[in-house]
């Protein structure tokens, strides 16, 4: 017992060590985000077409990405040298980004509806009324739910879909716990009466909950770092990101705990968007289903049941978790290039 006392102790002093490291670290964001060229309420569409307009070719793919309603879009742009969305201009593309803020007063109501067949259907319409070739759909996470949605709405308009980590089968790999979401989820239901929206400090709980030892195990890492190296100033930006979360508008928030954890809505196909279910079998485009073969937070079961719903389907599963599958040392060669040849190929 005293040696198990003395090793709790050692490992807690580790995390002492590792927080006070992260608060202490000088770090602080220095890329700046691509300007602004649509918006509406808190939604903005970032231009990051970079290169030179000289020489340029006009046929270009352009590239709609879609992150995640619940983070900020700049994990795909965390630095200058870890930045899928910069790689993509300098590689042949003209990448668009769904840059979500948090719920204002517009969107308050809003549900994932509003959210699909209005900002990103304006996004797409957007991306549509610029010059160059054709137009591929890129999502992660949860924005990859989203794509598929605007998707299957706009068909004529988009030459493939991307999906990145993205969770169809909420129930593939640990329905206990996805269940138990959705009861929180009913739980919750007079903070989301009160305050209109599920907010920022209680998704980060629900998020921490699917690995609970991570966070002890990250922050005693960090504490053995040496705080000038690219390993600590790369953990710090990645925390500082997942530090800066996006609150949910209520209605989303039920359709998502409720209806996606709670009762699988997806992969029952009983998930609608503007009245009709979203189903990836009647999507007649193709697509590129990326599933990281490390992913804690969506598990590779979980994307892999989106894959047997949808005709037109090839799949890529990088060795990456949920996070390095973008920003990684590996991110480069394992995703980002397999997936820009992948739409080249179509």
């Amino acid at each position: 017992m005293t040696a198990l006392q003395a090793e709790g102790r050692r490992r807690f002093g580790q995390l002492l060590t590792g927080i006070e490291a992260y608060r202490k670290h000088a770090y602080t964001r220095t890329a700046e985000p691509a300007p602004v060229l649509w918006d509406e309420g808190t939604t903005k569409l970032r231009d990051y077409r970079m290169a030179e307009p000289a020489g340029k070719d006009p046929r270009r793919p352009r590239v709609l990405v879609i992150p995640s309603l619940v983070n900020r879009f700049y994990v795909l742009d965390l630095e200058k040298d870890a930045s899928f969305l910069r790689w993509l201009d300098a590689h042949g593309f003209d990448p668009f980004v769904v840059d979500w803020d948090g719920p204002g007063y517009l969107e308050r109501g809003f549900t994932l509806t509003d959210y699909i067949a209005g900002r990103l259907d304006k996004a797409l319409d957007a991306v549509k009324r610029e010059p160059g070739g054709p137009v591929y759909l890129v999502g992660y996470c949860m924005g990859g739910n989203l794509a598929l949605g605007l998707a299957l709405r706009r068909q004529a308009d988009i030459a493939g879909l991307v999906c990145l980590a993205t969770p169809w089968d909420f129930h593939a790999e640990n329905a206990p716990h996805a269940q138990m979401m959705g009861q929180i989820g009913r739980q919750l239901e007079p903070v989301l009466q009160i305050l209109g929206e599920l907010p920022v400090d209680m998704l980060q709980a629900f998020f921490s909950g699917l690995d609970p030892f991570q966070v002890l195990k990250k922050f005693q890492y960090f504490g053995t770092l040496d705080p000038d190296s690219p390993a600590a100033r790369r953990f710090v930006a990645l925390e500082d990101w997942l530090n800066d979360g996006i609150s949910l508008a209520a209605p989303v928030a039920r359709e998502c705990l409720i209806g996606w954890y709670g009762e699988n809505a997806p992969q029952n196909l009983s998930w609608k968007i503007a009245g009709q279910a979203v189903d990836p079998a009647g999507l007649e485009r193709r697509v590129l289903n990326v599933i990281p073969s490390a992913d804690r937070i969506v598990p590779p079961g979980s994307s892999r049941a989106l894959g047997k719903r949808l005709r037109l389907v090839e799949e890529m599963v990088p060795n990456a978790g949920h996070i390095g599958m973008m920003v990684g040392r590996h991110a480069a060669p394992s995703v980002w290039e397999p997936v820009a040849a992948w739409m080249r190929a179509q």
